[in-house]
């Protein structure tokens, strides 16, 4: 295994990784355990944080690798939509949901409603980032054609 193999490996496992351990194990478990919401919530919304800062970071030297070694386009392709709607959830919408925070988010206002709808438009993004990095993992970065016949 070449050493540009291997740094893919660990990016995609990285960051998949990341994404299902605190998006489906540990943000639910925090709303699970802890009686105040509003806590669980700040610690969820830091964890969506880190895992969106490590998505960046990651998707960003990913794309550089399937630029370099492979001309494959899905897998371009799919790092950039992931890349596209991770940034889009932390400095579009995850800002916008603050904001909201701020103004006081009472039961039947605006605000509250809006958070609802801002919500749901970050938890699908982010279920989609999930399934892509899925197709990632499970479908792998496979060796360039070159090398597929060696």
């Amino acid at each position: 295994m070449s050493f540009l193999s291997a740094i893919e490996r660990v990016l995609t496992t990285a960051w998949v990784g990341g994404l299902w351990a605190i998006g489906y194990i540990a943000a639910p478990t925090l709303f699970a355990v802890l009686d105040e919401r509003k806590l669980a919530g700040q610690l969820a919304g830091e964890m969506f944080h880190i895992i969106n800062w490590l998505g960046l970071i990651c998707g960003a030297l990913l794309l550089l690798i399937v630029l370099k070694r492979y001309g494959r386009v899905w897998q371009l392709w799919v790092v950039l939509v992931m890349l596209v709607f991770v940034a889009n959830n932390e400095f579009v919408l995850q800002p916008m949901m603050a904001e909201l925070k701020i103004q006081g988010l009472v039961d039947g206002s605006a605000a509250k409603s809006r958070f609802g709808i801002l919500h749901g438009l970050s938890s699908a993004a982010y279920m989609l980032i999930s399934i892509l990095g899925l197709a990632l993992v499970g479908l792998g970065f496979n060796k360039p054609k070159a090398q597929l016949f060696r």
